[in-house]
């Protein structure tokens, strides 16, 4: 515990064998519960986590015991939501806990029965800690590529100071221009700059970042099963933390990498991925937060640069025609093309501004 606050840790595991051991034994004591979510592993990763069963890594202080809601006159809504959690386990792929003593175990293992993917893990492991009332959950990599002695500085802005989610930056430790394998660096910076204009937290950086901690608030305020199930969860995550005006923190963290793992993630194809799955979750948070939710002025100026800029796209064509042939564009079309960029450029700057100025309330 820290602060007298329930702490653990989900690691979702897939083909970890060599590497998941390190991650348990470098656990830091002060977690009470490490929740390893073994996504239909291919190799012994389920034996080497149930070996630890017997260890000193599996010893907890505390004995974790479901809250039991006592129906009032007033409170039919706290009860109907408490029926859904209960029941939305059903939307998650199967799954099996394997502990016969999961309230007093330190170290749980969930077995999916089919291969979700790293989001689809994460987000099995975020729905046991919400069942159980964990304070703050951290996430952390299967492969022992995050250092244990930083998880205190992810989880305390959480467990002191009320922030909603945190997560670690690795682009702004001083080693990450030389450290960061040049493609890595590039592509997350790439992903970066989609998910600040997509998810509305215009401050953050290294999205890709699975070093984590959220709070239990947090955890309630999303419907944690419509959680991309793949290696855009982080960017979806944020997306989604956003529309449930979740505040935010950043914390520099250090790059982890060559220690005996190779990265099951191929870059050339996750962010053409990532970025469609962006795409579409800027026009959600659009919708969902800014037109349903509490309607705002940056709503109507986002569309009609989008409107504006479509109707502008054919006297772009025109004109890039027009030029490649060498004649003279007419006055019309000239003033069409001019008034058009520019009107559809103008809006969407004001509209990002004042995006940039609603969420600012939103960083702590």
């Amino acid at each position: 515990m820290l602060n007298s606050k329930t702490i653990a840790v989900v690691i979702p595991a897939y083909n970890e064998e060599n590497q998941i051991g390190i991650v348990i034994e470098t656990m830091p004591d002060f977690v009470d519960r490490v929740i390893v979510v073994n996504d239909r592993s291919s190799d012994s990763t389920e034996d080497t986590i149930k070996k630890y069963f017997a260890s000193k890594h599996n010893q907890s202080s505390i004995r974790l015991t479901p809250k039991v809601i006592s129906r009032t006159f007033h409170n039919d809504s706290e009860i109907a939501l408490d029926q859904f959690n209960k029941k939305e386990l059903e939307y998650f792929p199967k799954s099996e806990i394997v502990n016969q003593d999961p309230e007093n175990d330190r170290i749980i293992l969930i077995n999916n029965l089919i291969n979700t993917g790293v989001g689809g893990s994460i987000a099995r492991g975020y729905k046991w800690c919400k069942d159980n009332n964990i304070d703050c959950t951290a996430v952390m990599a299967g492969d022992a590529q995050m250092d244990p002695d930083e998880l205190e500085s992810i989880c305390m802005p959480v467990i002191s100071e009320n922030v909603d989610y945190v997560k670690g930056n690795r682009l702004i430790h001083g080693s990450a221009g030389y450290y960061i394998p040049k493609t890595r660096f590039i592509g997350n910076s790439l992903l970066s700059i989609l998910t600040k204009i997509a998810s509305g937290y215009w401050r953050v950086s290294d999205t890709q970042t699975g070093f984590t901690a959220i709070s239990l608030s947090a955890l309630k305020s999303i419907k944690l099963y419509k959680i991309y199930r793949s290696y855009g969860m982080p960017n979806d995550m944020l997306v989604k933390l956003n529309i449930a005006y979740c505040t935010i923190r950043e914390i520099p963290v250090k790059p982890v990498y060559r220690i005996g793992e190779n990265s099951k993630m191929k870059i050339y194809k996750v962010i053409p991925k990532i970025s469609f799955l962006l795409f579409i979750a800027f026009f959600k948070r659009l919708w969902a937060k800014y037109f349903f939710k509490d309607f705002h002025p940056l709503f109507i100026l986002y569309n009609l640069s989008f409107i504006i800029g479509i109707v502008w796209l054919p006297y772009l064509f025109k004109v890039i025609r027009i030029f490649i042939q060498g004649r003279n564009a007419s006055f019309e079309t000239l003033l069409a093309f001019t008034f058009l960029g520019i009107t559809a450029i103008q809006f969407l700057v004001f509209a990002m501004w004042m995006d940039i100025q609603d969420n600012e309330r939103l960083y702590k």
